[in-house]
Formats: C-alpha cells, structure tokens, sequence
C-alpha cells in the first residue's frame, strides 16, 4: 500500500504549482494550515470515519467549518480530495505544501538543539552563518536539552551538524574502540 506522503504528494504539488501561478502561496499556506487542524481535531475525524456521510458531504463540512477563512479555489481544492477520499491527507498536504514553498523561498527551518538557551544575539550569529554555508534563509528553532552538557546540534532537513560534548565524547569512545 502506497504511503501518506506518496498519496499526498500529487495534490501538494498541485496546490503549490496552482498557489504560486496565482502569486497566493502565503494564502494558500494559511488555508491549508487552518483546514489540517480541523483535520487533526477529533470531531472532525469522528465525521471523516462516519459511513453515513458521502464523500462529497464530508467535504462540505470541512469547508463549512473553513468558509470565513478561504476562497473558492480552495473550497474546490476540498472537493476534490473529498472525491477522491483523500480529506484525511490534508496535514501531509500541508506539510509538503510548506517544504516546497520553503524551496521555492530559498528558506529552511533548522533545529538547534543547545545545552543552555542561546541568547537572541547568539542565534541571529548562528543563523547568519548557516544562512552562508547552505545558501538558504534560515529560521533557527532554539532546543534547549540540558543532556548535550556542551556545544550544540543542527538539525536542517536531512542534514545534522553535531558540535555537542556528548557527540564528541561518542567520536573519542568510539576512535578508542577501534
């Protein structure tokens, strides 16, 4: 069976391609972040898993709920994953949404996890230099985790930068194995 992402995949990439040639991504982002947490409520997917509702009901509700806070192009977007019986991949949609807006914006979101909390100075210098070594914008998302004892970790996308004690002390135990 295909996977969430696979599934969703093929409507983020239409919602980002129609977004961008309407110049409404910044829209079309906050439409698919509100319709995802109705998704994710447990009321909503009471009604998502309820056999009595058509398809095509289901998705009038999701849009019922939305209606003050989208357009009609998203009020159709709805109604296909309703047809379709895809409602339930809408927070996966948001998410590939945001990871291919992301790409387009040349902007990354990146974790860094610290022994101590980084002063606002000491992020923005953080986050000047990632900007440099990836080449991207970068949003620096602070994680204070007291276990690190020193340094600190890096965490954007696929890659990891470990500059922490306790990864160093990892390296020198594992050099001293071998």
């Amino acid at each position: 069976m295909a996977t969430i992402n696979t599934l969703a995949r093929p409507y983020a990439k239409a919602a980002f391609e129609f977004a961008s040639a309407a110049k409404q991504t910044d829209a079309w982002s906050n439409m698919l972040a509100l319709s995802a947490a109705f998704v994710e409520s447990p009321e909503v997917i009471a009604q998502l898993h309820n056999p009595a509702l058509t398809h095509d009901r289901k998705a009038g509700v999701l849009v019922q709920l939305c209606a003050e806070s989208i357009d009609e192009s998203f009020c159709n977007f709805v109604a296909a994953l309703g047809e379709n019986n895809r409602l339930e991949l809408l927070p996966t949609v948001r998410d590939q949404f945001e990871l291919l807006k992301a790409e387009a914006e040349r902007s990354i979101e990146v974790e860094v996890e610290t022994a101590h909390e980084l002063s606002a100075e000491q992020l923005q210098t953080l986050a000047a230099a990632l900007s440099k070594r990836l080449d991207r914008t970068v949003q620096p998302t602070p994680v204070v985790n007291p276990a690190l004892i020193g340094g600190l970790i890096i965490r954007a996308g696929d890659l990891v930068i470990d500059g922490s004690v306790r990864g160093k002390l990892n390296q020198l135990a594992e050099a001293l194995k071998s």
